[in-house]
């Protein structure tokens, strides 16, 4: 007898569990979307906007990446082109703008990785360094605009906003 109630509270707990991974994954499934869509815009216009400032601790490493191209205006271009891709990912009808702008910035982003080996890794191909880190993290900044890029052809569940 005492084993079947506890057969009982073990099935019922792992419903309870059940319901609640099925709400948290649904409230993920309908918010992944548009939180990686604001978390993109965020890094690309605070990113973007530190390049023609002089701000940008990536700065030094654009300019000794693409050393054939004059800093002093590829620099502030590059920077204003990441805000473009931040803004355009904060308005819905230009999303494939943003993904597009995105995908052509995103291989020379790469470059570092080939033509500066060691710069960034402590020990090629296995221990980045600092700046290395920060050019692998951008796989997860491509992962996150196919994403959003999977949602162009919805309709906007927000009536009200550009979002």
């Amino acid at each position: 007898m005492a084993i079947s109630h506890e057969h009982h509270i073990r099935e019922e707990l792992q419903e309870s569990v059940d319901r609640l991974d099925r709400r948290i994954a649904g409230w993920m499934r309908r918010n992944g979307p548009l939180l990686a869509r604001v978390a993109l815009a965020i890094v690309f216009i605070w990113f973007g906007l530190l390049k023609p400032l002089g701000k940008s601790v990536a700065n030094d490493l654009v300019t000794r990446t693409v050393y054939w191209v004059d800093p002093a205006w590829f620099v502030p271009l590059l920077g204003w082109w990441e805000v473009a891709i931040g803004v355009c990912m904060l308005i819905r009808p230009l999303l494939r703008l943003a993904i597009l702008l995105l995908f052509l910035q995103m291989p020379g982003t790469f470059l570092p990785l080939v033509l500066l080996p060691q710069v960034c890794f402590v020990s090629v191909p296995f221990v980045p360094t600092l700046e290395g880190q920060y050019i692998i993290k951008n796989l997860v900044l491509i992962a996150a605009a196919i994403v959003v890029g999977g949602t162009v052809r919805e309709k906007s569940q927000r009536p009200s906003g550009s979002f």
